[in-house]
């Protein structure tokens, strides 16, 4: 495989948006007849109308919660307990972590009875959430450069796409319909160190953060788009994966691709402007 040159500057700029915290809310179950839950340090349940604990949560226990007319019972003693409200936030007393679908989380857990099912929201910090995309969607023993082009091209991703699951009372969800998100469960050393050394880096064009779109491999060439329409920082490339079979939409980064350019040692950088043309490199700014 020949090299290639990239033509490489970067520029960091300030990004300043609208919500300084940068919270994001995933989708782990949705609309389900019952959910388990659980912290791994004593916790409790809190009615979001009256912000009033409605139950407390032992360490290490589970919880079974199912939808009981338009509220939400709890399982215990062998007996449901209705807790009084339609919607609920599960948290630990002290740092720790909540449980669902057999995973650990950072943050928070949302359940809420809509139209008599139950929907669970992981309501996490934007670089929480990074950490359990990060090892989901890329394995950890890759070049250290392709993680951190993952890291970078997976926080615009979700940034670009606030909101768009919310339908379903979220942002995104937690697979590949939006992105792969495992939790804390998900996460290594050397992926949350690609996310860190990362910190509040995306990908913009014209001054705003583009939808990095990414896939496994595109056996050759990338595409220009499936969608549809015309997208400027997308473009077809070669896409330095043809030693893998094709495995994706083929829009936007190949996965493959970025772990041979980075033990060809390209950087993060290097590879993301490769595979979306024209774009900067933008910092999130705490400021309102």
């Amino acid at each position: 495989m020949k090299k290639i040159l990239v033509l490489f500057t970067i520029l960091i700029i300030n990004l300043i948006l609208a919500n300084p915290s940068y919270a994001i809310k995933i989708g782990l179950l949705t609309q389900v007849e019952e959910a388990g839950i659980g912290t791994n340090v004593n916790g409790r349940m809190i009615d979001v109308h009256t912000n009033k604990t409605v139950c407390t949560s032992d360490a290490m226990k589970g919880y079974m919660l199912v939808p009981y007319k338009n509220e939400i019972a709890v399982k215990t003693g062998g007996h449901f307990y209705t807790l009084g409200t339609d919607s609920i936030v599960l948290r630990p007393d002290t740092d720790g972590y909540v449980s669902t679908k057999g995973k650990w989380y950072r943050g928070k857990l949302m359940i809420k009875n809509m139209n008599g099912k139950l929907t669970v929201i992981n309501d996490i910090d934007l670089e929480n959430y990074i950490k359990g995309v990060v090892p989901s969607e890329m394995p950890a023993s890759w070049e250290f450069e392709a993680l951190k082009a993952q890291a970078i091209a997976a926080r615009s991703f979700a940034l670009a796409n606030l909101g768009k699951q919310s339908r379903n009372g979220y942002d995104l969800k937690d697979n590949t319909e939006d992105q792969a998100y495992g939790g804390a469960s998900a996460e290594t050393n050397i992926t949350n160190k690609a996310v860190d050394e990362t910190h509040g880096l995306v990908l913009t064009y014209d001054m705003k953060i583009i939808s990095a779109y990414y896939f496994a491999s595109a056996g050759g060439m990338t595409n220009t788009s499936i969608w549809g329409g015309d997208v400027p920082y997308l473009r077809a490339v070669p896409s330095f994966d043809d030693n893998v079979k094709k495995n994706g939409h083929g829009v936007g980064m190949s996965q493959h691709g970025a772990n041979n350019l980075a033990k060809q040692g390209y950087n993060a950088y290097q590879i993301l402007q490769y595979f979306y043309q024209n774009v900067k490199f933008a910092k999130l700014n705490n400021e309102s």
